[in-house]
């Protein structure tokens, strides 16, 4: 279900190479595909002789050295992190090491619900901690580039985007992107907070989106309100759920998702639990007990 959502799942990768996306942007994507990562991780190289990387991605031998290889001739002065699952943040160590370049990103894993007591999903890179920490509305600037943070907590608690103020374009991590719907799983991925952080793009004036998962994103306040739609319906199928009966999030997901490859479920699962954390927050779901994947709900 896509709910109207433009997907463009139409990306020229190849592998290894920097590929020009304009003229202040390169990017050099990781042979890392795969159902939750597309095409593969999308690392940036913004700038000309002193340039960031945003992203760098997992760590892959291969491609920290194509990396490497677009810097080559080029000072690397900024590392730049929108979050720390292991398909973007565990390069870091080895860039840093190989360039002298400094990080940036906002804290360890989780570090944006400290109430969640450091339990966190799978696929986390624990590794990953910043030289500078970073808050919503820092700047950052380099030679012929800056950079606005913008916290964007909900797929994970201390996801950051990069607004490129002199492109008019966010690198969006995995915040927004056009192949497909954010994953928001329980207990550092968080709904509301993801919700109240798609708000806060639209009244930017951005003009472009650059996910690290496929191609840019155009008309992107457009596209920021169709995934607000989509969300908004994800809730109305579990409320319709409620009130047919459907007690339990595995049955709800065999409902909701039933045109999704069964595979893909166990995430569509931690996805729905997200959407019922956030319904018995405003009261419109009950649960019995503390929301878990394995708790009954009801209408609230």
């Amino acid at each position: 279900m896509s709910n109207g959502i433009p997907f463009n799942r139409d990306d020229d990768v190849e592998y290894g190479a920097a590929q020009i996306m304009s003229p202040l942007v390169r990017r050099v994507v990781a042979d890392n595909s795969g159902p939750f990562t597309f095409k593969g991780t999308g690392t940036f190289i913004v700038g000309e002789k002193n340039v960031a990387i945003i992203d760098p991605g997992p760590d892959l031998e291969n491609h920290i050295e194509a990396t490497l290889k677009a810097v080559q001739g080029r000072n690397v002065s900024h590392i730049l992190v929108t979050h720390t699952h292991k398909d973007h943040s565990p390069a870091a160590a080895a860039l840093k090491e190989r360039t002298g370049a400094q990080t940036w990103g906002f804290g360890p894993h989780g570090s944006g619900r400290p109430e969640a007591g450091g339990i966190v999903e799978e696929g986390a890179d624990h590794d990953f901690k910043p030289d500078h920490k970073l808050r919503h509305g820092d700047i950052i600037e380099g030679d012929g580039w800056t950079f606005e943070a913008l916290h964007t907590p909900g797929h994970t608690s201390n996801h950051i985007c990069f607004a490129l103020r002199e492109e008019k374009t966010v690198f969006t991590g995995d915040h927004v992107m056009g192949w497909s719907t954010t994953i928001v799983a329980p207990p550092d991925g968080d709904m509301q907070a993801y919700m109240r952080s798609l708000d806060l793009l639209l009244p930017r004036d951005d003009v472009l989106y650059r996910p690290c998962h496929g191609p840019a994103i155009e008309n992107p306040q457009d596209f920021v309100r169709s995934y607000i739609e989509h969300r908004n319906a994800r809730n109305s199928q579990i409320l319709k759920c409620l009130k047919d009966g459907i007690r339990g999030i595995p049955e709800m997901v065999e409902t909701m998702y039933a045109d999704v490859p069964a595979f893909l479920h166990p995430a569509a699962q931690r996805s729905v639990l997200s959407h019922l954390i956030h319904l018995t927050e405003t009261g419109e779901a009950r649960s019995e007990g503390i929301p878990s994947l394995s708790s009954e709900y009801s209408p609230g």
